[in-house]
């Protein structure tokens, strides 16, 4: 089963370079992918002061990990990622490989240049990419089980706060995931301010009822606190804990 909820990566970890793109779509994005080893979920979550950033950030498959596709974003990134995470490859390999064989068919409006994605697989294993040309401030964080990015950001502040909260919270996935955006947002997140947010998590077969591999997809298309709506919506979620009747997931 493939996902594709949101936009948002080992390369670089700052890219100080603006690039202005008058009457073109709006980029600025922060995102966090995770992995609980103890459930063996693998989940991320997105914000941006765009609407409806749920559609087309994030991507996940419970059969290969989760990618997340920003910035001067090429949404073709996702699937690629996905499937080559299917066939084993391993996540830096693919960062390079879908970097490289990008052709860069806008490259004076919509460049290669500017880029930012991650990619992680099953066991947590990622890597993560910022190009030179992500609006600044653009950069990376990584942590054991987490990658925290993102562009137009008030500073390099915000994804170490993600990293931290991700790392310090409690609960189940969905909770560590949300936190790292509230520690994100509280440093300051997207400079141009808040709008949307999502979230996604898989697991084979774990989802609620039958042959579902979505432990939980939510998205808050449109609210000036986007954060603290998609923390009652992950809230709600927890209270209930929606169940697969699967045997291994009991």
């Amino acid at each position: 089963m493939l996902i594709v909820v949101a936009c948002s990566a080992l390369g670089r970890a700052q890219a100080p370079a603006g690039h202005e793109r008058a009457n073109l779509p709006d980029t600025g994005t922060f995102s966090i992918l995770g992995f609980d080893p103890a459930t063996g979920e693998v989940g991320g979550a997105v914000q941006s002061r765009v609407f409806a950033v749920g559609n087309g950030v994030l991507w996940a498959d419970a059969a290969a990990g989760v990618a997340a596709t920003q910035a001067i974003v090429d949404v073709s990134y996702g699937p690629q990622a996905i499937d080559l995470l299917r066939k084993g490859m391993a996540p830096a390999a693919i960062v390079k490989q879908i970097w490289e064989k990008d052709r860069d068919p806008l490259p004076t409006d919509w460049t290669k240049q500017g880029r930012q994605f991650a990619v992680m697989n099953l066991k947590g294993e990622y890597a993560a990419f910022t190009g030179p040309k992500a609006t600044e401030w653009a950069g990376h964080k990584s942590g054991k089980y987490a990658t925290a990015q993102g562009n137009i950001l008030a500073g390099p502040d915000v994804v170490s706060r993600m990293i931290e909260a991700f790392e310090t919270t409690s609960g189940h996935l969905s909770q560590r995931l949300v936190a790292a955006l509230e520690g994100g947002q509280s440093a300051g997140g997207d400079k141009r301010g808040q709008q949307s947010a999502a979230i996604v998590i898989v697991k084979k077969n774990c989802g609620v009822w039958l042959h579902n591999d979505t432990i939980m997809r939510l998205q808050v298309d449109d609210n000036p606190e986007p954060i603290k709506e998609l923390r009652r919506l992950v809230e709600m979620w927890n209270t209930r804990k929606p169940k697969s009747v699967s045997p291994e997931c009991k």
